[in-house]
């Protein structure tokens, strides 16, 4: 038999519909803003929650702490969802009912089809498609490490070039520019016999104890 239960529905009920299911799904516990019970759960996603930009779409709590917003929109704006970045950055900025909060660091805008998501620690913050929301958890980790990974990335220890040939110290040190100037894809094209595998493995050693 069709479910119609949603078919009367208007685009802006049904994108959040499908964002409160998504939210539920990565283990955040989605409550009204009249009925707020920031101890039910770790992650907690209130909606429509007061700030002095208006009322955010979405609030996301960590341990009873404020950590980000959500803006839904219709999926029919999912083809020009980086227009709002600028309304979400005001939510993220402003201040919340009840809270003197800092500014929120995690910014997402979705349909509940097409989620961006932005880290507003990183050194130059863009949005970037993401396939679901973050688990609560993992946030929590985040937030335990302050620095986020783009920030740490830009701190890399001096590289000890002790038994590396020329090749492999100049690889490893574009791979670093790159990293450092926020382009997350980067290609080395190294000739046979060069030492690609012990770059990689180089360079992997250098960077475990930021990524992790």
């Amino acid at each position: 038999m069709y479910d119609n239960s949603n078919y009367n529905q208007n685009p802006e009920q049904s994108a959040r519909d499908k964002i409160d299911k998504m939210l539920a799904e990565a283990g955040w516990a989605v409550q009204d803003n009249k009925k707020v019970n920031l101890g039910a759960a770790q992650g907690i996603a209130v909606r429509e929650y007061q700030t002095s930009a208006g009322p955010a779409d979405y609030v996301l709590f960590v341990d009873k702490k404020p950590v980000g917003i959500i803006e839904a929109k219709r999926e029919e704006a999912g083809q020009n969802i980086t227009v709002v970045e600028e309304q979400s950055a005001e939510y993220a900025n402003a201040k919340l009912k009840y809270l003197n909060n800092d500014p929120l660091p995690f910014v997402y805008e979705s349909t509940g089809v097409i989620t961006h998501f932005t880290d507003c620690r990183d050194p130059k913050p863009r949005a970037r498609n993401v396939f679901s929301f973050h688990r609560p958890e993992t946030i929590a980790e985040w937030l335990k490490k302050q620095n986020s990974l783009r920030t740490r990335l830009c701190q890399m220890p001096e590289l000890d070039e002790t038994g590396l040939r020329k090749a492999q110290i100049k690889a490893i040190k574009n791979l670093e520019h790159s990293f450092k100037k926020n382009r997350p894809r980067a290609l080395i094209q190294m000739a046979t016999g060069a030492g690609k595998t012990f770059t990689a493995a180089t360079f992997i050693y250098s960077c475990f104890p930021l990524c992790c």
